[in-house]
Parts: structure tokens; C-alpha cells; sequence
């Protein structure tokens, strides 16, 4: 097991690549502790438990400073440690330029920019202190080529981009490692509301015509949150099946 007695903390981990990655991670021998404000993540953690794993829900905002501060603390007197910290939850809340609302535009940088940064600030102590960590933060394709209607988003995940290459310069003399994840066309729920034509259309715009399932992305977090990735830092993995070339 390639996460054999790591301590797991992964935000949105209730839905999609982050239901992904939590069942994976467990799978493979880490002790996951999901954080999401969805109650889905309770049923996640019930479904590890029956299959041998380890997991435990926390309902918890991501973008709640002080509430993370405790949870973070407390997950690290209970187990002595904090291996790997997995950024993963995020919004949308699409709308082109002149019709994007402040609102909205506020909404996604506080859950998917600020929420990376409170989180990881708050693991930091513990994995210097330790002199061990993996960090890994979802980006997406569309923070290095952009995307139609979507620039709060764009935005937020061109700055986790950013902000993993800075953690690198800053944490990598303590053992940290930190990376991003550009996932593409990933079949989860936030796309379940487009129409299947345009769907298709999507898939055939695809240099691999197909769309990626969460278990795809999921295996690039199991890789870089693993020990064979020790060397491996202040890059963005895309997986998207060609799109952003």
C-alpha cells in the first residue's frame, strides 16, 4: 500500500475527484479525515469503514479560519502527525465579464483560492515540525488556457498554480513538497447539468475523445501525495487528456 499510516486531510472530499481520492487514499493504507459542508461525506466515510479503511467526516467550511485552526489541531494530537494535506474543494459560479456579479466573483475566490490558502497555512506548523509533507491542490485546465464564462474561476486556479511553485521556494528546505492538479473534462456532478450534446461536443474536442472519469484524477493525487513523488515539487500536473496543449 502506497499510503501505508499516512494521515490524510482532503477538503471537498464528500463528491466527485474528491470522493475519488479520499476512497482511493484509504484503499491504499492512509487514515483520511474528509472536510466538505456536504453531508454526502458522512456516507463516504461509513463506505471505508465497511470496506477496512479508515476515514472520518468533518463538517467544515473551508473558507471558516478558526474552525480549520481547531480541526487541523485536533486531527494533529490525535495522531501525532499530518502527512498529507489534499486541496481540494472548489465552486463555480459561471458568468461572462460583464454580467459576473461581485458576489460571485467573491464566492469562488473565497472557497477555491482562499480556502487553498487557510488550509494550507494552518498544516504548515505541523508538517514543518515533522519535517515531512505533501501538499496538493487542485488547479484545473482552464487556470492555464482560461474558459468562456468563467473568469472568477480561471482566476482562482491560474493562483493556486502560482501559490504551489511559492510554497515550494518556502517549505521545501522542512520536507514539503507542494503541487498542483489541472484536471479537464472530469464526469463529476458540478457537470452533470450540461446537455449531452454539449457534452459530446466537449469529448470530441478531446485529442483522446473521451472525458476523464474522477478515478483518473484521483491516481495523479495517490502519485504526488506518495513517497515515489519525494523528489517532485512546484509542478502542475495536467490531466486532461491533451486539452491544454
Amino acid at each position: 500500500m502506497r499510503l501505508k499510516d499516512k494521515i490524510a486531510i482532503v477538503t471537498g472530499g464528500a463528491r466527485g475527484i474528491g470522493e475519488a481520492i479520499t476512497e482511493l487514499f484509504a484503499k491504499e493504507g492512509a487514515t483520511v479525515i474528509i472536510i466538505d459542508v456536504l453531508e454526502e461525506g458522512e456516507e463516504v466515510a461509513k463506505r471505508i469503514a465497511t470496506r477496512g479503511g479508515k476515514a472520518s467526516y468533518h463538517s467544515v467550511s473551508v473558507t471558516d479560519k478558526e474552525a480549520i485552526t481547531r480541526l487541523f489541531a485536533s486531527v494533529y494530537n490525535t495522531h501525532g502527525k499530518i502527512d498529507i494535506l489534499i486541496n481540494n474543494a472548489g465552486i463555480t459560479k459561471d458568468r461572462t465579464l460583464e454580467k459576473m456579479s461581485i458576489p460571485e466573483w467573491d464566492a469562488v475566490i473565497d472557497v477555491n483560492l482562499k480556502g487553498v490558502f487557510i488550509c494550507t497555512q494552518a498544516v504548515v506548523p505541523y508538517m514543518k515540525a515533522q519535517q515531512y509533507g505533501r501538499i496538493v491542490s487542485a488547479a484545473s485546465n482552464v487556470g492555464l488556457r482560461g474558459n468562456f464564462g468563467q473568469t472568477n474561476y480561471a482566476a482562482t486556479k491560474a493562483g493556486v498554480i502560482a501559490m504551489s511553485k511559492t510554497w515550494t521556494m518556502e517549505l521545501g528546505k522542512y520536507g514539503i513538497t507542494a503541487n498542483a492538479i489541472a484536471p479537464g473534462f472530469t464526469l463529476t456532478d458540478m457537470v452533470a447539468k450540461i446537455p449531452e450534446q454539449q457534452i459530446e461536443a466537449i469529448k470530441a474536442s478531446i485529442p483522446l475523445k473521451t472525458a476523464a472519469q474522477p478515478l483518473d484524477i484521483a491516481y495523479g493525487y495517490l502519485y504526488l501525495a506518495s513517497d515515489e513523488a519525494r523528489f517532485v515539487s512546484g509542478i502542475c500536473l495536467t490531466i486532461d487528456g491533451g486539452m491544454a496543449r
